[in-house]
């Protein structure tokens, strides 16, 4: 059996299937992801014996662009749907299912493209939060906001339906008419099938039922890493107490430079060491002081356990990665499904999440919660219950004859 997982977007959104891939070939399956070809997703694959097949473009320049400079959307995903059915058609060839997962606007393509070359198809998400739910509300799109005062989640969710259409619907219609397809009544509810995959903790972000999809919970899709922490951040580490965790892990924005500074300050007033990921949003140091120390890409196994607690994002890698470490948390949000990790963060009782405009103050209380005994003895008993064989479980169930669509 041959299998085509396919994305775009971030390391979030490449890692996963990553792992999946490797435990498909584990299983006897052939597996190519069709993904962005950046230097660090290509390196990732060599390392793990996967095929790139490239996606489109490479994501880090093309997120930052538009995320910075706030292109319309509609106008991104037009762009990514009709550039994506050229690419995983190319990588989908010859291949007898295909797993999509990542922005919105491939997977669309991506189910287009199973149904032109007859191919099963699985949809899989990284987060509840997507996923048409009683139990939390959709997300607001730009321009599109919720009706004042409507508390019902089935209706928003309708009008989830209706803004999707809005902002994507005239370019999915217009590709699969172009390539003989037929029309479909609900864009949305295509695309995400009545079977989706849900690649999440069970614990960290349960499907709650009932529910209108019958939603299949794997566990999250985990890399097993085994690659050292380099030498100098080693030493950093065995030269004083546990530091604090600095990353916003893909995200670009000019914005988080200066949260960053910010963060640091309020660390630095807790008399604690920083620990900062320069990550896409290239953040640095603002002195020289011995007290703090930088890096790029790193083996997030083996370092969150040595860390006094985990400044991040809210990216769904991050925040599964850090709670199987048992490193306690504080989420500072920026888009998407953050802000619901967010509050999966502090409702598990696993650190704080961080709303509204930075300072120092509002990071020191939050920092209070994420540094408090109590929120590592909860932080550590929650590390012993979230699952690691989530992509060993997608696995299985999809050589096994999981009902694609």
């Amino acid at each position: 059996m041959r299998v085509c997982l396919s994305t775009f977007g971030s390391r979030g959104d490449v890692q996963p299937l990553v792992a999946l891939a490797v435990q498909l070939q584990a299983l006897g399956a052939e597996a190519v992801v069709c993904a962005p070809h950046d230097a660090e997703f290509a390196a990732l694959m060599a390392r793990c014996g996967v095929t790139l097949a490239p996606a489109f473009s490479t994501v880090r320049e093309w997120v930052k662009d538009r995320l910075n400079k706030k292109i319309d959307i509609a106008l991104a995903a037009a762009e990514v749907m009709a550039a994506q059915w050229d690419a995983i058609l190319a990588a989908a060839e010859g291949c007898d299912l295909l797993v999509a997962t990542g922005v919105f606007s491939s997977t669309a393509a991506a189910r287009s493209v199973a149904e032109k070359l007859g191919l099963g198809y699985v949809y899989a998400a990284y987060c509840p939060f997507f996923l048409p739910s009683p139990f939390h509300r959709p997300i607001e799109y730009r321009g599109r906001p919720h009706p004042p005062g409507e508390t019902d989640n089935r209706v928003l969710w309708e009008r989830d339906a209706e803004s999707m259409e809005a902002l994507f619907g005239a370019p999915f219609r217009a590709q699969r008419a172009a390539h003989g397809l037929p029309a479909v009544r609900s864009m949305r509810d295509h695309v995400y099938t009545d079977c989706p995959l849900l690649a999440a903790d069970p614990v960290l972000a349960p499907w709650r039922k009932p529910a209108p999809l019958d939603v299949v919970q794997t566990g999250a899709w985990i890399l097993p890493d085994t690659r050292p922490l380099p030498a100098e951040l080693v030493a950093f580490l065995e030269a004083g107490t546990p530091p604090v965790y600095v990353g916003f892990g893909s995200m670009p924005l000019y914005t988080l430079k200066d949260i960053a500074r910010t963060t640091i300050d309020a660390i630095r007033a807790q008399g604690r060491r920083v620990l900062l990921h320069r990550g896409w949003a290239e953040l640095a140091l603002i002195d020289d002081e011995r007290d703090c120390f930088a890096v790029d890409e790193v083996n997030q196994q083996a370092l969150f356990p040595r860390v006094a607690a985990v400044i991040h994002h809210g990216g769904a890698g991050t925040t599964t990665a850090a709670a199987r470490a048992g490193a306690p948390q504080v989420v500072v949000p920026q888009i998407g499904d953050q802000p619901w990790w967010a509050e999966r963060v502090a409702e598990l009782g696993l650190g704080a999440a961080h709303a509204g405009a930075v300072s120092v103050g509002s990071l020191t209380a939050a920092l209070d919660v994420a540094l408090a005994p109590e929120t590592r003895a909860r932080a550590a008993v929650t590390a012993r219950m979230v699952r690691t064989d989530g992509a060993t479980v997608a696995a299985k169930l999809l050589l096994e004859g999981f009902d694609a669509a």
